[in-house]
């Protein structure tokens, strides 16, 4: 009769310490969530909702005026490009 043997013996099954060590994980993510929304209801310091109002509307106003200057730069090197490519025809 052969023995067969293998070096990980606890390979394919559930054992007591992996369903332990996984539970322990578990508690240690769950733990890490509730001390993080702790420290963000006590400890965080929150901008007031007015000057919150406000710089939104800034950014709202810089990311639209952004916008346009990247559609006149690339409209006018289209226009650029495409006199180009005339002319060499």
């Amino acid at each position: 009769m052969v023995e067969h043997w293998s070096p990980k013996p606890g390979v394919g099954s559930s054992s007591l310490s992996t369903r332990a060590a996984l539970e322990k994980h578990m508690a240690a993510i769950i733990n890490y969530i509730k001390d993080s929304f702790e420290e963000l209801r006590n400890n965080v310091s929150w901008t007031a909702r007015e000057e919150l109002q406000r710089l939104v509307v800034v950014v709202m106003v810089f990311s639209i005026l952004f916008a346009l200057a990247i559609w006149g730069a690339d409209t006018v090197l289209s226009r650029v490009v495409g006199v180009y490519f005339d002319l060499i025809n």
